[in-house]
């Protein structure tokens, strides 16, 4: 009898630990992109990572589990969905030496509740036949009349577009951001549709010249063969503020205010930061590591270099509600 209970007793212990190793992540990024991480993390410490990919409502299920959530850690894109979990109170700050040496003060929350892993920059795709590379400069002169019917975008309160006016807020203030935003609208060549390549395949197709989107969709696009002529019609350009340099947008890692694996979580996290890690992520999706000294992948740095703009995201996720209210003020999308 004593025997039996012995050997059930080491059944539940062993049964709880290796419930303890593993960890818990919540993603709204895509498998393909998550997957070598988790491979590779998995191949060094032994931890299982099980990821629930989310195509929305990251926040409300976080809060409605509360304190009986199985997440450790959430993996998103945008600083306005970071900044959303934090503010709902459903994260922790994270204390790291490792991390802290990996992300750039601009790049983290001031107070430890979000850590970013890899960029992406706002920039303009030109028509190599009908811009010159000379012309694009600073984001404030897109709203200059020579560019009036040649520009084309997505709508207006998409998450990338609200972040790239936070960042015109934090340049020209409110109204100076409301005036510049309508002077985006005043030039464009078409209603605000489509995504990101969307804009690049009107530029192709004549109907504009000019369009605004993010730098990855430049590799997303040369690895289709559909949409590679797309690609090869244009020039990726990097506009910079008067006073300052390029808008970028992050991917970033959050640990769950209930994480029921913490130290697990931190390592995960840890390695996410490294340059091992930025290197796997940011080839996977042709983005910018944040780890100093990290290169990105030749296609992506063959695109050009950039200075990054200075300010902390999370400033410019206190702009956010200006930024929408008076893209909506303008009526940016009719």
């Amino acid at each position: 009898m004593s025997q039996r209970f012995a050997l059930a007793g080491l059944a539940a212990l062993l049964a709880t630990t290796a419930v303890a190793e593993e960890v818990n992540v919540y993603s709204y990024r895509q498998p393909e992109l998550i997957k070598p991480l988790t491979d590779e993390f998995t191949a060094e410490t032994g931890i299982t990572v099980n990821v629930a990919y989310l195509d929305k409502g990251m926040v409300e299920r976080l809060t409605a589990e509360g304190d009986r959530s199985p997440a450790d850690v959430v993996l998103t894109v945008d600083i306005s969905r970071l900044a959303a979990v934090v503010n709902a109170g459903v994260t922790q700050p994270v204390t790291s030496e490792v991390m802290a040496a990996n992300v750039p003060e601009q790049y983290r929350d001031p107070e430890g509740h979000w850590w970013g892993l890899t960029t992406r920059a706002r920039i303009v795709y030109a028509s190599k036949d009908r811009v010159d590379p000379s012309e694009i400069t600073t984001y404030e002169d897109l709203a200059s009349e020579k560019w009036k019917g040649r520009i084309c975008t997505r709508s207006g309160t998409h998450a990338y577009n609200v972040a790239l006016t936070s960042a015109v807020i934090e340049h020209l203030g409110e109204e100076g951001a409301k005036t510049w935003l309508q002077g985006i609208k005043d030039n464009l060549a078409r209603k605000p549709q489509g995504n990101d390549r969307a804009q690049v395949k009107a530029i192709w197709s004549g109907e504009c010249d000019i369009a605004i989107g993010n730098t990855y969709y430049m590799g997303k696009m040369l690895e289709d063969t559909e949409e590679q002529e797309w690609a090869n019609s244009v020039n990726v350009l990097f506009p910079e503020f008067e006073a300052g340099g390029t808008h970028v947008n992050i991917s970033g890692v959050a640990m769950v205010k209930s994480a029921p694996h913490p130290e697990n979580a931190l390592k995960f996290m840890e390695f996410l930061t490294s340059p091992t890690a930025q290197q796997i992520y940011a080839k996977a999706n042709y983005e910018y590591p944040i780890a100093p000294g990290t290169p990105a992948d030749p296609l992506v740095e063959g695109w050009g270099e950039f200075t990054a703009d200075p300010t902390n995201l999370m400033t410019l996720a206190g702009h956010r509600p200006d930024a929408l209210r008076i893209t909506e003020e303008i009526d940016f999308d009719n």
